[in-house]
This record gives structure tokens, sequence and C-alpha cells, in this order.
């Protein structure tokens, strides 16, 4: 699945800082689970261990898309079927009420808008309807089995909710690990990822992130936190360790803003004794 901020890119470096065994993995904005995948692929290979995964968002057709992969993969591979690479049948389908949709029929819509939208961009109204428009491609590849029945027999057992990532993070206990990576702050002035919820994720919620992975430091759970690399960013983790990655991103809803980018990977472990409190 194409999401903006998806992490395939920054993979290598982020599972270097993934422990070996853990209780429980969870990662709160899910996206395009890219981290997730590999953690769970290198598990099943028995190069890492953890007893209970958890993933979670706030975006209802994400949960109801991975729900649906997890526990009917064969039945949103059929319904996939139906769709094709058309334009009127964009917009039919981009019209369409998800909410009165099952789990099979809302994955279904989301991978088709995802594989045949503009960029792959998921962006909702402040009434959450889908508003990306039709995007132009030479014969994108609408279904994939193969790699749908290999993500159902990763994310098996799963545990796949819909929710703040504060509600995720609550019940975490020390010897758990969390990978956060929430819609990024903005850039600029017109830079704005954060619609891909109807809610949004402001600067309050930025915020309440930052207290979090510092709350979870003083309960000995691993945090990892992956953000842009800016002037807000660098205030809300200070006292933190940090580091910087240059990292390609390939959607942006404005084209001459792809590139390369600086992120921010913010750990809450091995910290100084004396940390800076907010």
């Amino acid at each position: 699945m194409k999401w903006a901020g998806g992490k395939t890119r920054l993979l290598p470096r982020i599972l270097e800082q993934v422990p070996k065994k853990m209780s429980t993995y969870a990662e709160p904005f899910m996206g395009g689970a890219a981290v997730f995948l590999a953690v769970a692929a290198e598990r099943e290979r028995g190069e890492r261990k953890f007893e209970r995964a958890i993933l979670a968002d706030r975006n209802e057709d994400l949960v109801a898309c991975y729900s649906a992969v997890r526990d009917s993969v064969e039945d949103v591979i059929t319904a996939l079927g139906d769709y094709k690479y058309d334009e009127e049948m964009f917009y039919e389908v981009r019209g369409r009420d998800p909410s009165k949709m099952t789990d099979v029929e809302r994955g279904a819509r989301l991978l088709y808008l995802n594989r045949t939208c503009f960029n792959g961009l998921w962006r909702v109204n402040s009434k959450g309807k889908f508003n990306v428009p039709f995007g132009r491609y030479t014969k994108p590849k609408i279904v994939d089995p193969p790699k749908l029945r290999r993500a159902s027999e990763l994310l098996k057992d799963v545990e796949i909710r819909h929710e703040d990532f504060s509600s995720v993070t609550k019940g975490l206990k020390k010897g758990d690990f969390v990978y956060l990576d929430p819609p990024y702050a903005p850039t600029s002035d017109t830079a704005d990822f954060t619609a891909y919820a109807k809610d949004g994720f402001g600067l309050e919620d930025q915020q309440r992130l930052a207290d979090e992975l510092r709350r979870l430091a003083d309960v000995g759970v691993h945090a990892l936190l992956s953000n842009a690399d800016t002037t807000l960013t660098r205030s809300l983790y200070k006292g933190l360790r940090h580091e910087t990655v240059n990292v390609r991103r390939s959607i942006n809803s404005d084209t001459s803003n792809r590139g390369h980018a600086a992120e921010l990977l913010v750990m809450n472990w091995d910290l100084p004794k004396k940390r800076a409190r907010r």
C-alpha cells in the first residue's frame, strides 16, 4: 500500500533500533505498516521475538482494511477483482459511503482508491470523505493476490484497533516496544499531511505525543519515533536521543516538493541521567 510518510526506504535504519526480543510490539500509527511487516517476517524466521502485537490507527478505513486482510483475505481478493482502472468507476467508488460497508467492502475500496488515485495520497476532508482525484497511470496493479495473502499470514493473531495512540501506549509495560510514526509536523506553511483522518493531527497532538514519549521512558518502555526534522520537532523532543536521516519522499500533493527530506529518529532510552523535562 502506498502511504504518505511510508517507511520502506528508512526501514533498515529503523530495524537497527528495534529490540531483538520484546513482550509486546506496538505500532499506534500503522499507515502502510512497513515496519511491522518487516519485524513480523523476521520473527517468522526466528531472527526476532515478540509475544504479542498491536496495530492501531484513527483512520477507520485503514483499520477496516487491515482487519479484512487479516480475517478474510480471499474475500478481499475477490472483491478487488470487480474493480478496473477507469475514471468513471473511480469517482463512483470514491463517492460511496464506507460507513455502510462491511470490512471486506471497505478494505477493497481503500486498496482500489489507493492504487488508482493521484500519487497514492490518502486524504479526507473535515467530513471524513476521501477527496483525492483520479490518477494517471499505465496499467496499475489493482489486486496482487500473493502480496495480500502474505500480509494476511503476517497479520495473523495481531490485535488491530481503531484508537488514538494514547489508548495503546497507556497499556504498555517495561519490556514492551512501540514504534510511533505520526502524521508529520508541517515543514512549511503549505505542507500538511495531517488529513489522513477527519480529526486531523495538530500541534496539541504533537505535544501529547512528545509528552507520552517521556512518560514511556520513565516506565521502561522503549519507544522509537519518526517525524520531520524541523525547529518544532527538535523543540518537542529536546533532551531525548535523536538522529537526522535523509530519505526520498515519493508522495506529496505538490510534485515539486518530492525528493530528499530530512527526518528525525527519536529514541527514549539510554538517556542522560538528568534529562531535561518539559
